[in-house]
């Protein structure tokens, strides 16, 4: 485990705060960046003051991270030290059931692991409080299948909202064949997208 620096709240009446938080260092498998630009979403305040009644203090809300590698396990040979990554809204899942085989971790038979004030609950993820922590913080470590790579010409300060509300978008246009033109598509967005 190591110790890094956060932004959150440890009570819902509270204000935003520095925290002190504690994450697991790099594995075989896992890819450690420091986190350079997080996006905020509509999300992070709803889960900020418990609108949906889960919420589990302190938290570190942020789910639209963009960053820097500083580490890789030994498993891990498309990302090195140095690129630029993000990481948007899950960070785990089981690896191992027949949607996370099929690159749908969102669909994993035993529950994916939202990025922020979730149950750790799959073994690859460990933080000082045995749910996750979100991007509001000095540096993050996750399964290298949960790392987006940003390329290189692609600035990161913009890279964040990506990971959330655009991702969101472009999933379905690729599910339904529309990415490469040639059909009329419209997206609406109520209250978010």
């Amino acid at each position: 485990m190591y110790k890094t620096f956060a932004w959150g709240k440890s009570s819902k009446e509270a204000a935003f705060s520095p925290l002190t938080i504690e994450r697991n260092c790099a594995g075989d498998d896992d890819v450690t960046f420091d986190i350079k630009y997080c996006g905020i979403c509509h999300t992070d305040v709803h889960h900020t003051n418990n609108d949906f009644g889960v919420t589990q203090y302190p938290i570190v809300p942020g789910h639209e991270l963009a960053g820097l590698v500083t580490a890789v396990g030994k498993n891990v040979s498309n990302i090195k030290v140095g690129d630029k990554v993000g990481v948007g809204c899950i960070c785990d899942s089981c690896l191992d059931c027949e949607s996370c085989q099929d690159g749908f971790e969102n669909a994993c038979s035993k529950g994916m692991t939202m990025t922020y004030c979730f149950p750790i609950k799959h073994g690859h993820l460990k933080t000082n409080t045995g749910y996750t922590l979100g991007g509001y913080s000095g540096s993050h470590t996750v399964n290298s299948r949960f790392i987006i790579m940003i390329p290189e010409d692609y600035p990161l300060e913009a890279a964040g909202p990506i990971f959330c509300a655009a991702i969101t978008m472009y999933s379905p246009l690729v599910h339904w064949k529309a990415k490469n033109g040639g059909m009329n598509i419209g997206i609406v967005g109520i209250g978010g997208l």
